[in-house]
Formats: C-alpha cells, structure tokens, sequence
C-alpha cells in the first residue's frame, strides 16, 4: 500500500541501514587494490547475482525470479515509481486521477480506469505498440493454468478492453486503491509475437518460449541485442524508449554467483554498477577503504529490505507439529536473537523490527503502538514451552511428556549473508533449547514453487509487499501452479476482512487505522515474525552518474531511471 501517495509526496527516508556479512576468502580491508581503470564511454557493465529465468517484468517462466535483472533495464509499464516513492507517467501521458473520468468508482464498489498512451510508441522490434498488446496481456494473465489469474492486481480486473489504438481502459470488479499506479503488476505483451503461441501452445510449451529469454521485445530503455546463457545479456539503448533515448549507449549484464568475485572485478576496474543482492555490508564497508585511498567509486545503502521469519502452517507440511500452538511460536519468537543478527551481519547498521511497515513513514507512531514486540528473551521463551507442556531434557532441549525432542528446521536460501543469518538463529534458538537445524535451500528447490513452499519449521526470508504476501490468495498450491507468497500458508479471516476493506478505503485515516489492525493480528499470532531491516548494497564506479539510493520499502529501484545514467569525467 503506498500510502504516501494519497499525502500526495515520497516517504521520508529512513535511518535504518542493514546489510549482510558474507564470509569466505577474497579482498579484505587494509589491501590495496589495482587502481580503476577509466570507465568505456559506451558500454556500461553491470554484475547481476546469478542468471535471471526470464526477462518480463511480470513473470510467466517461474514462480520465483528472485536474482533476475532489474526489470526496468529492458521494460516498461504505464507508470514508474523513482526511489522517492513518488509516481511518475511512463507509458502514458498522464495517470488516473480519482473522481474524474479518468478514474470512476461506481456504488457498487465497481470502478473503471482510463489509460492514454503516448503517441508513437513501438515495441523494440519496431512494431506500433496498440492498447490492444494489454488487452491480449490481459487475457493471457487470467488463464487459470498460468497461475497469475487470482494474482494481484489481476484477480481485481473484470475487463480490460480498447476503444481505440491509444486508450486502455481497465473495468475492476471491485475497488483497487493503487489502480494509478500499476507498476510492474500489469504489463503489455506483444500480441503480434504472442497471439499463435498462446493460441496452439499447451501452458509448458507457451511458457517455455525463447521470448522470454533468448529472443526477448520488450519496451524499456535498452533492447536485448544477445544473451549467452551462463555468461552475460547484452542491451543497446532503444531509440524510441517512452522517457527518451538512454545516455549510455550499451550494457551488458555480467551473470557472477559469487560475490567475491564481483568485488575482485569492481576493485579492478571491470564491473561499472552491481545490482541488488550481490553485496552485504560487509562487501561495501571494503569498496568504502579501499576506494577511500583510490576514489574508485561510492557505495550506496538503501534500507528497505524486510527480514522475516515464516513458519509453515499447513498441518501437512509443518513440522514440528507444535508449531499449532501460538504460546509455542510466541516461544520460538523470543528464541529469535535480532540484535545480535543486526550487530554481526550488519555492522550495526540495521534495525531490529517488530512490524511489516516501516518506521520511516509519517503514521509509524500509531503503527508502533498496535503490535506487541517479540524481542530476544530466553526466560520468557522457556516460561512459554513450559505452559505448552515442554520440560528441558538431560541434554537442555525442550521434550515432550513422551521424551520425544522438539527439532525444528531453520531453512534460508544459499548465500553468505543468508546462511550465516541463518547460523546466528539457529545459534540462539539452541541456546534457549530448541534443537534448531540449519537447512539451505538448493538452486533447483529455489526455483521450484512447490519446494519453497513446503518447507518445515522457519523460513528466513524477504518480503518486498507488507501485507499482500500474507493474505490467503497468496497461498501457494497445486492450484495456482504453487505460485504465491504466503509460503508458510498462513491463513486469519480477520486479516483478509481487514486487507479487503483496506482495499476498498481511499480516506488516509481510515486506512492508516486499518494498518495498524493488520499488523496487531500478525503480532498476536506470530505464524510471522518481523525481524530486521537490512540494506540493499549497490556500488557505483567513479565517473558513473544517475545511481541514488532507494528511500522506502516500496520506493522503485534507482535502475528505473537507467536512461538518464550517464558517463562524466
């Protein structure tokens, strides 16, 4: 919800900065490094954390794409939000306005939203971009068995049709506060490369397509001249891109799994701008001396990055079975050590965190007061298993009335700074007495829906939306292709009655109430724990111009704006 929008302004950034420790060997401070080569006037060079499946802004391909590219390099949408959280036209010549023509909500809580695109637009094949691309989208979107049709902001549209070539007008079966602004949920597809496809191909085979990868047309700042899998994808800037042709004329985008590798190539010169979820903290605090002596580059830290913990609550899946019991998850909550995670993974940069919303917005105070705080207390956790019936055996782990141990699974995705958070949980639940084990996810259960999703125990994990992720509909399930990401399958009727009105109310008051009411019920049942803030790591050579910092967890990625980066000396 960007609620800062309606105050008609961007957020306030905030002063929470938190990263993630990575180990292993590489560049370490005090070493000098080889002096930075000067930037090529045309070619831009960027490290991406792994290979992306695909290159849409809205997926298809997987459920997951959580190390794709920065969507915008080769995207774009109606509407573009900058790093201030401010909402900018793209594709469009000005974006819908509540109470006029543009923007109408019928009694019934209908509403209908009007869409003018720019005059002239093409796709980066050359071919006329036409209304009629998101009607097709739209279609191909609520195909049941590509499992985005009950997705937000699509399960939200009735209709979207085309008056005519430029004019897109969107019919909502129900009240849709962010309707201005789309984003990345909604994007158009070319029909004139899509249409056969999606008419003879069975879903596998539609989503299998080279035009998401090899062969992708898009409409964003740069077209995809080559993609060598494994290895890197290549962009030329796109003459006719909606907000004008990019300074730099080419990027290309190195695919590196391996930090310390990316960091050896940033000190050498040869990596110009690092995308998010490569660095930790750790990573920036080394670029940050050793550029202190060459003036080789910045670091920019954007703090917005929600840490959660999510713990499985489908009775098939969890294990153990007492995690059923809330005074057991209160107790697993206060067995969660965030500010020993902030102090070693951070640098004592970040924040320990007790809700989804950000302490940087202007109505935190009122959020601050509803819920209830989990902070790290091994008394009061042993108090609570005692109560659910769990002693402390010979060993100090909590058994049952049968001798049987309680063992829980702290899971997180492969990576330095999430392992070793991981590690510091597990560490703490241990010394509490749960017998937690480490698990880490395999590249293959990452990009498997199901695999994510039935995970046992607690997941680590981040949350770009505060509270549609949690919401029944995101379930995952063989249903919805297991896309969705209420992963721990966490359901509360009164937080889906909540999030429905929360949807359907404009009046900032009322909805600012209603966040507060949403974020007391996660406190209260504690299937999700809120635990830090941390930042987002990105480096900048000398000499590049554009990169700032993202101030708000729903603020778009400096990235966005790639078109107006340039070279100066």
């Amino acid at each position: 919800m960007r609620l800062d929008r309606l105050l008609g302004s961007g957020l306030v950034a905030t002063a929470l900065l938190a990263g993630c420790a990575s180990g292993g060997a590489g560049i370490q401070p005090g070493e000098r490094a080889a002096p930075s080569a000067p930037p090529p006037r045309k070619t831009l060079i960027i490290a991406n954390f792994g290979e992306p499946p695909q290159l849409a802004a809205r997926s298809l391909v997987t459920t997951g794409g959580a190390f794709g590219i920065p969507p915008r390099f080769f995207n774009a949408t109606f509407d573009i939000v900058d790093v201030r959280e401010i909402t900018h036209p793209n594709l469009v010549e000005a974006l819908p306005r509540l109470d006029t023509d543009t923007w109408q909500v019928f009694p019934d809580g209908r509403m209908e939203t009007r869409y003018q695109l720019k005059p002239n637009l093409t796709w980066h094949d050359g071919t006329p971009l036409h209304a009629e691309d998101f009607v097709f989208a739209h279609r191909v979107y609520k195909t049941p068995e590509l499992g985005s049709a009950t997705t937000r902001p699509i399960g939200q549209m009735a209709e979207v049709v085309a008056p005519d070539a430029r004019t897109v007008v969107i019919r909502w079966s129900e009240p849709y506060v962010d309707a201005g602004a789309l984003g990345l949920t909604f994007q158009g597809l070319p029909r004139h490369i899509l249409e056969e496809p999606f008419r003879t191909l069975d879903p596998v085979s539609f989503t299998s397509h080279p035009f998401w990868t090899l062969e992708y047309v898009g409409l964003g700042p740069y077209k995809l001249d080559r993609w060598e899998p494994g290895t890197f994808a290549a962009g030329s800037a796109f003459e006719r891109h909606a907000l004008g042709r990019p300074r730099i004329d080419q990027i290309r985008i190195m695919f590196i799994n391996d930090p310390q590798t990316a960091l050896a190539s940033v000190l050498a010169g040869e990596i110009h701008y690092v995308a998010n979820f490569m660095f930790s903290v750790t990573h920036g605090e080394v670029l940050e001396q050793q550029w202190a002596q060459t003036r080789g580059g910045t670091v920019i830290y954007s703090p917005t990055q929600r840490r959660l913990g999510i713990i499985q609550m489908r009775p098939q899946y969890q294990q153990p079975r007492a995690l059923a019991e809330p005074r057991v998850r209160y107790a697993v909550a206060h067995g969660l050590d965030d500010q020993t995670r902030v102090d070693v993974l951070d640098a004592g940069k970040g924040q320990v965190a007790y809700s989804l919303t950000s302490p940087g917005v202007p109505y935190y105070a009122e959020i601050d007061r509803a819920v209830l705080k989990h902070p790290y207390d091994a008394r009061r956790a042993q108090e609570l298993m005692a109560e659910a019936g769990w002693t402390k055996g010979a060993d100090g782990f909590f058994v049952d009335a049968s001798g049987s141990r309680f063992t829980m699974k702290v899971t997180s995705t492969a990576g330095g700074k999430n392992e070793q958070e991981a590690a510091v949980y597990v560490d703490s639940l241990r010394k509490v007495g749960f017998d937690a084990e480490q698990h880490v996810q395999s590249v293959a259960e990452q990009a498997d829906g199901e695999a994510r999703a039935t995970v046992p125990g607690i997941s680590l994990r981040g949350a770009g939306q505060a509270f549609e992720t949690h919401i029944s509909s995101q379930i995952p399930g063989p249903n919805n292709s297991w896309r969705g990401n209420n992963r721990g399958g966490w359901t509360n009727a009164e937080y889906d009655r909540v999030f429905v009105s929360l949807e359907r109310t404009f009046a900032l008051n009322d909805r600012v109430a209603m966040i507060a009411q949403s974020e007391r019920i996660v406190s209260i049942d504690r299937a999700i724990t809120m635990n830090s803030w941390e930042s987002q790591v990105n480096s900048v050579i000398a000499g590049l111009h554009g990169p700032e910092p993202r101030q708000t967890p729903d603020a778009g990625g400096t990235e966005g704006f790639v078109h107006t980066w340039e070279w100066r000396s």
